[in-house]
């Protein structure tokens, strides 16, 4: 039996670290919750940005989404670096700029004056974030033994379905009694309140052996996905994939990734050792990432205008519908550990990838009348899956890199997830932006009246039709009917066919994550925590 003095020596985390570790997992979420936070709300605002002003900016549909991707442009493209960043110089150093940059984003962002301006404050908000993911992941792999980072990456994982609830709640709240502004503005006291708490209880960490700079892989790793995901999305924006733009700089993208791993594995310095990608079980979990996100961001991109468009519940109202989300990821996601200690990763997060699948293909029964409730059920089901993906595939991927490798590895994980969301909101988002344009074309041409570029425009989404059938009056009220059918039938084909991408997620964890792993023993001795000594000097 393992005395105190024997774990103590095992031990790889320093004791004053150690016995802080649960109050720094709590100033981490603070970090996760803020970036995932400001999303959430975005997306319940969207509709009041776009109303004209002095109510909103009179943003377009093509301004509010750039007003989502020039985060998502800037934070996607720069995951890897500020990964590697966090390595070499520091992971709190960067945590604390990333939050800054962050705050400052936000300021700007609620005082903007025009869409212009909004998407330019986004992409800076984008910077931050990008700052501060990797990090978070980072130190909670260097202040959390191998045995509980299971556990704390369940607890980390929670605190993103804790966002999802509470973002668009707060939304609802503040579009309710202040301007549109606030819920940028509102990010500031929790930046200021994280920044002191990171300040005093966060330990600096990074790599002690990090070698010399690779400048070239950085260069490449920045434009390689730059360019994918630009190219992503304006093949969302465009609804053609195969627009000769799209197809050239999605194409760019590739062909400087590939560069990247060429010159990756020639390299004697590399960025990130891809040999790494050769372990099935690490290159599943990055594919499930990329999987679930794809199939889901583009499911919740237009949830928000089913319950308020469709629906007709306010912002706070339709907040407080993702309520079962968020409390099924609160529940299961810090439990997870227990269930796959049981039955392994593999049957585990197949489980978890075919509820998300059967939660999807379970929106056909959403229609203009249909029963909330029957929503909030699919939210519930919809969050457990998610709840035993998340936690085992993160630890999947973090816990096959060494530990003074964690900002690449968490770098990893984001990039990933973050171009399968991207991908999900262009792919999933055109294809329901042209069924619906195909359903209710016919109906805006038998409106008189109308240029064909009115048409046109109004034919981009329902909130177009629904603005211009009251800017008719009398005469456009027949359009609200027809809207909400067309609506309802692009949501089905969307939702369904994310459900298949759900369904190739659950293949590819099923084949090849590992089965159940037999019990770890307790290490003894004072030569137990000789394959991490190094990691001793990492810490600060």
């Amino acid at each position: 039996m393992a005395t105190p003095s024997d774990i103590a020596t095992a031990r790889t985390v320093p004791e004053a670290v150690h016995r802080r570790r649960w109050a720094i997992l709590v100033v981490l979420m603070f970090s996760v919750l803020i970036v995932v936070l400001d999303n959430s709300i975005l997306n319940v605002a969207m509709k009041t940005i776009s109303s004209p002003e002095p109510t909103g900016l009179g943003a377009t549909q093509s301004e509010l989404e750039w007003a989502i991707n020039s985060y998502t442009l800037v934070f996607a493209g720069l995951l890897f670096t500020a990964g590697l960043m966090g390595d070499r110089i520091g992971r709190k150093k960067v945590l604390l700029a990333g939050m800054v940059v962050f705050g400052v984003g936000s300021v700007f962002a609620a005082m903007s004056a025009s869409p212009g301006e909004l998407i330019t404050y986004r992409a800076v908000m984008g910077l931050g974030g990008a700052l501060v993911m990797p990090a978070t992941l980072a130190i909670l792999m260097n202040v959390f033994e191998r045995d509980e980072q299971p556990k704390a990456i369940g607890i980390w994982a929670a605190a993103v379905g804790l966002a999802i609830a509470i973002g668009p709640i707060t939304g609802g709240i503040l579009l309710n009694h202040f301007w549109w502004g606030s819920v940028f503005l509102i990010n500031v006291p929790v930046v200021i309140v994280g920044l002191i708490a990171m300040i005093v209880l966060v330990p600096d960490s990074r790599d002690p052996s990090p070698g010399r700079f690779d400048p070239m892989g950085v260069l490449l790793s920045v434009v390689g996905l730059v360019l994918l995901v630009y190219g992503i999305i304006k093949g969302g924006q465009l609804a053609d994939f195969a627009d000769p733009q799209v197809l050239g700089t999605v194409g760019g993208g590739v062909v400087v990734l590939l560069l990247f791993v060429w010159h990756e594995k020639r390299s004697e310095h590399p960025a990130i050792d891809v040999s790494y990608f050769r372990n099935p079980a690490f290159s599943a979990a990055i594919g499930a990432i990329a999987l679930v996100f794809f199939a889901l961001m583009g499911v919740t991109f237009f949830i928000v205008f089913y319950t308020q468009s469709v629906r007709g519940y306010s912002p706070l109202e339709s907040g407080l519908l993702l309520i079962p989300l968020a409390v099924a990821q609160l529940i299961f996601a810090p439990r997870a550990r227990l269930v796959v200690d049981r039955f392994g990763s593999r049957i585990v997060c197949t489980v978890g990838m075919l509820l998300v699948a059967a939660t999807l293909a379970g929106f056909l029964l959403l229609d203009t009348d249909t029963p909330i409730w029957v929503l909030e059920v699919l939210f519930f089901v919809q969050g457990t899956g998610m709840a035993h993906i998340m936690p085992p595939v993160t630890v999947s991927i973090m816990q096959a890199l060494p530990r003074e490798k964690a900002g690449s590895g968490s770098a990893l994980n984001n990039t990933f997830r973050q171009v399968g969301g991207a991908l999900g909101v262009a792919v999933l988002g055109s294809l329901l932006s042209t069924t619906y344009r195909n359903g209710i074309n016919d109906e805006l041409a038998a409106v008189p009246g109308l240029s064909d570029d009115q048409r046109h425009t109004a034919g981009e989404s329902i909130e177009a039709t629904l603005g211009t059938a009251e800017r008719m009056g009398v005469h456009g009220k027949a359009l609200v009917g027809p809207a909400n059918d067309a609506f309802i039938h692009a949501m089905h084909i969307t939702s369904i066919s994310a459900a298949g991408v759900a369904l190739i997620g659950a293949a590819v964890v099923a084949l090849f994550l590992p089965g159940k792993q037999p019990p770890r023993q307790p290490t003894q001795g004072p030569g137990a925590a000789d394959s991490e000594h190094k990691t001793l000097e990492a810490h600060r």
